[in-house]
């Protein structure tokens, strides 16, 4: 059984997941509007500093929205020679653009170290809060995706390409292709009518 993924990792990938098929064949946002924020937020409670009473605001919105372009903009350059989610990758900025939205979103909140003692862990346990207290939640995530993006999963991370799927997901064994059994069953049952349309065409 795989060991649950480090909050960076989920933060990241939880975020640019937030671009979803919508089950009618289109694509969703979960952050279309400040309440769908506020949504995920709470959703992520564990992971997020002051969750619980987050508020969210329209610049707070269009702060997260744009790192989430850039973030997903960086997926699709770490998943090549692999496609990229076919979501939105028309429409995400260049590179150095993504890295440098990325970047100047994780220096809006500095962070210092703290040491926490696990008892679970049976040690210390080192991490991380900004500095001064809550902090800037497009700060916080942008730092969790560079720590991401610049840790071992990233090279486990690929685009699902099952119809209709666009989503990003790590993979955990050599064999996986698709980001659930779902998308799985969808892919071979998609190909099995490819071929049988090619024969009977």
């Amino acid at each position: 059984m795989q060991d649950a993924a480090p909050a960076d990792t989920r933060l990241a990938l939880d975020l640019a997941l937030t671009v979803r098929h919508d089950g009618h064949g289109g694509v969703a946002d979960d952050l279309a509007d400040p309440a769908g924020l506020a949504a995920w937020v709470r959703a992520h409670a564990d992971d997020l500093p002051d969750a619980s009473g987050y508020v969210a605001d329209a610049p707070a919105l269009a702060a997260v929205r744009e790192l989430r372009a850039a973030v997903r903009a960086l997926f699709a350059r770490a998943v090549r020679p692999g496609a990229p989610s076919p979501a939105d990758a028309a429409r995400l900025p260049p590179v150095p653009e993504a890295l440098e939205r990325l970047n100047a979103a994780a220096a809006r909140t500095p962070t210092v170290p703290v040491l926490c003692w696990d008892a679970e862990a049976a040690g210390p346990v080192a991490g991380r809060r900004a500095a001064g207290g809550g902090g800037d939640l497009a700060a916080v995530l942008a730092q969790a995706a560079i720590a991401f993006l610049a840790g071992p999963d990233r090279r486990r991370l690929r685009a699902c390409h099952a119809p209709r799927c666009v989503r990003y997901f790590l993979k955990d064994h050599p064999r996986q292709e698709w980001c659930k059994p779902s998308c799985g069953n969808r892919a071979r049952v998609a190909r099995h009518h490819e071929r049988h349309r090619r024969t009977t065409a």
